[in-house]
């Protein structure tokens, strides 16, 4: 899709559509109005009659008639004046081109970068709109052979405004959404794919990949290089199967040469079976999803590259599969990790958090001003928080606070939980340092508590994902599937930090 920023006045425009935001109980403005009047009163009559009603989201077409220069008008519902937020008209965004892609509508003309938000910059609002319909564009069907609709899509969308102030700010916004939505396609791709194309091999080679198309580092550790380590996590956790494992770094350097990096780690679990702690058979082919936090570490770090912010940043991803083999991890086995604490292994579903002990530990080698990791961890996330938040849990609360308001601004929302030395006791064992389940009750805390016993050395988050990486509902920018939960969120985060 081309996105274009353009100065004139949408009452003048000449097009195939426009699109007007519109906000729920409130006058109409003075665009509004002069386009309202040239169509005889029928917007205020579809307000009157309740047709539309602004709601955000809420949209309807109008076919000009030859009383406007377009041939077509999408009203869009914005929600309440005072409500609006980035994150709406993104949503708002999304609905248009969405609702243009099933018309068979290729151009839009829209208004929309040019709604006022408290606090936010016009390259924000821009940003935002770009991202609404860039986002909602996203399909995967590369395994389809027959009824692939590639063909209808959105090819253009102009944003236009009448104050020559705002064009630098509108065209810089544009230019951030565009290089930020590639690496959240990325990562929806490497989600998306089924379990034998998107093995550890296959995950480092799309890291290498990026790093050749960013001009950023990509060092690959093998099985051997990861023994010299002692990473018994990860490897303890690859014994059941046939795919080799893979240990991921990628090294951004966009900030002073001696400034402390922050480093994402990103659970890069290919497939995960449950091991001899076998999951149940129904919904089992969802479990290629559990290398979410990968992918979107590795989209992250993409982003930042792309767009060339001043801040360091490392990527570590730790990739395996979670079979059943003859020589896999059995329940009670004990495993020592890179940093030396040995892990009881009681249930052998519980992989993520044992890969994600040796990343940490990895981490510590480039004295980071903030570690954050992302991972499916835990189902009892999804209990707690649904599908609406990621569950945020850390040692450090300036980097907690900061990553809450990164989530406010870019819609990928968080939500803290306690991570209180209580909870420690839970996962104590009777032969080794640490177990690593901690029974029924709070099992995204102690999950979470596990990993803090590696995460000492440094400011450290945990964003457990499990709930918010995967969708079976569409929203308006996010489709099935893989959602890429995580990089616009740590790249908002890394903006914050420059």
């Amino acid at each position: 899709m081309i996105i274009k920023v353009a100065k004139g006045r949408l009452s003048e425009v000449r097009g195939d559509c426009m699109v007007l935001g519109c906000f729920e109980k409130k006058e109409l403005d003075k665009t509004l109005k002069t386009i309202d009047k040239k169509l005889n009163g029928l917007i205020r009559k579809q307000i009157k009659g309740k047709v539309f009603e602004g709601k955000l989201n809420q949209t309807f077409l109008i076919y000009s008639l030859g009383k406007l220069k377009v041939d077509k008008v999408i009203l869009i519902g914005l929600g309440k004046n005072e409500d609006i937020t980035l994150d709406k008209l993104r949503q708002a965004s999304a609905s248009v081109a969405k609702l243009a892609t099933k018309k068979g509508i290729k151009k839009l003309i829209s208004n929309l970068a040019n709604i006022k938000i408290k606090n936010a910059a016009s390259d924000e609002t821009s940003q935002a709109v770009a991202e609404g319909a860039i986002l909602s564009q996203y399909k995967f069907n590369p395994y389809k052979t027959e009824n692939n609709d590639d063909k209808k899509q959105l090819n253009e969308l102009s944003l236009l405004t009448d104050n020559e102030k705002s064009i630098k700010g509108l065209r810089s916004g544009v230019s951030a959404a565009e290089k930020i939505s590639k690496a959240v396609y990325l990562a929806r791709d490497l989600i998306n794919h089924p379990g034998n194309t998107a093995t550890p091999t296959y995950l480092a080679e799309q890291a290498r990949r990026v790093a050749k198309e960013t001009n950023i580092k990509c060092k690959i550790l093998n099985k051997a290089e990861m023994e010299k380590l002692g990473m018994g996590g990860v490897l303890g956790v690859a014994k059941g199967s046939h795919q080799p494992p893979k240990f991921i770094i990628l090294e951004y350097h966009g900030g002073k040469r001696n400034a402390a990096p922050v480093v994402i780690v990103g659970k890069g679990l290919t497939f995960d079976s449950g091991g001899i702690s076998i999951k149940p058979s129904s919904g089992m082919e969802e479990m290629k999803m559990d290398m979410s936090g990968g992918a979107a570490a590795m989209g992250v770090i993409m982003a930042a590259a792309s767009i060339k912010l001043p801040v360091n940043v490392v990527t570590l991803v730790p990739s395996t599969e979670n079979m059943p083999g003859g020589s896999a991890n059995k329940p009670g086995d004990v495993l020592k990790t890179m940093s030396g604490k040995t892990i009881e292994v009681v249930n052998t579903d519980a992989e993520g958090r044992l890969i994600l002990a040796d990343a940490l530990t990895y981490a510590e080698r480039y004295k980071p001003r903030a570690v954050i990791d992302m991972a499916t961890l835990t189902g009892a996330c999804v209990v707690a928080l649904g599908h609406h938040a990621t569950g945020l849990m850390g040692n450090d609360e300036k980097l907690i606070n900061a990553i809450k308001e990164a989530g406010e601004a870019s819609g990928e929302r968080v939500w803290q939980l306690p991570l209180w030395d209580e909870y420690d006791e839970q996962i104590k064992s009777d032969i080794a340092d640490v177990k690593n389940i901690g029974g029924p009750g709070a099992g995204t805390i102690t999950a979470a508590g596990l990993l803090k016993k590696f995460a000492s050395k440094y400011p450290w988050a945990h964003l457990d994902i499990a709930g918010t990486a995967w969708t079976d509902k569409p929203r308006p920018y996010v489709a099935k599937g893989g959602v890429g939960v995580g990089v616009r969120l740590l790249v908002q985060y890394l903006k914050m930090l420059s």
